[in-house]
């Protein structure tokens, strides 16, 4: 008797991979364990979109570790106007700003924004221990840290605002990615050299698919290192900074704290 279930040739790929590659087939049709998977994958995506931020979650998480934070939220005022109207998540309510101008005195170096985005999920999960893999080199280049800003429906550009309110140096927010049917909790940095509200989307510099099962923490850390490293000498970041971070030609004073994985781990 023939197998209902038709094997892919790819199928040992699988072992390597989470993405849906080699589902197989019965007929012409698709697998019903791997139909009902993507039903899964799909409800666990859209779950991840609207899955409300846990700030005061995050706010004590950071305050046991030393860390100052302030929570905002940008001018979407709910989850629906801030999926329909992206141009309000990129700026923020008045009462927020109002509160950054109130409390920025000194000018920091690097300012850490995390913000929800389109992955509350990725921000639960991540942001903790990527921020804590991230401090030992913020000491190590000896740059002033502002306290940790928590933004409510974020976009990327929310952090140039935030960024400009408190005369930050630099920025980097922590952003929850669009989810993915095999990446619901997927989060990016994206880095900005002296943050305002005219920077364009060139600008600035990304860090992509941070998670244990794609960039793990001390590589997405050390490569943020690099790059703040590179942007305080040159004064720039985005296309005019090309992340040669795997490069040891182009190393400075930032080295791998932790081991990182190399071609021939491949």
């Amino acid at each position: 008797m023939k197998p209902v279930v038709h094997p892919n040739p790819w199928q040992e790929l699988r072992e390597y991979t989470a993405a849906r590659i080699a589902l197989g087939r019965t007929g012409a049709s698709m697998p019903t364990d791997e139909l009902l998977k993507f039903g899964l994958a799909h409800a666990r995506a859209r779950d991840a979109v609207h899955q409300p931020f846990d700030s005061e979650m995050l706010a004590n998480s950071l305050h046991e570790e030393g860390l100052k934070t302030l929570t905002v939220h940008s001018a979407a005022e709910r989850r629906e106007q801030y999926l329909c109207r992206p141009d309000l998540g990129r700026r923020l309510s008045s009462d927020s700003r109002e509160l950054l101008l109130a409390v920025a005195d000194k000018p920091a170096d690097l300012l850490l924004v995390v913000g929800d985005g389109l992955s509350s999920k990725a921000v639960h999960r991540q942001a903790l221990p990527l921020i804590q893999a991230v401090l030992p080199y913020v000491a190590q280049l000896e740059l002033t840290l502002a306290p940790i800003v928590l933004a409510h429906q974020a976009r990327v550009a929310l952090g140039d605002d935030i960024g400009e309110c408190l005369q930050a140096r630099m920025v980097a927010i922590l952003i929850g990615e669009r989810p993915g049917l095999s990446s619901p909790d997927s989060l990016s940095i994206y880095m900005t050299w002296d943050p305002n509200t005219c920077r364009l989307e060139s600008e600035r510099n990304c860090i992509s698919n941070i998670r244990p099962e794609g960039l793990n923490y001390p590589q997405a850390a050390y490569k943020l290192a690099w790059l703040l490293e590179q942007a305080f000498q040159r004064r720039l970041s985005g296309v005019q900074l090309k992340d040669e971070s795997d490069n040891p030609v182009m190393q400075g004073l930032i080295r791998p704290l932790a081991s990182l994985p190399t071609a021939n781990d491949a």
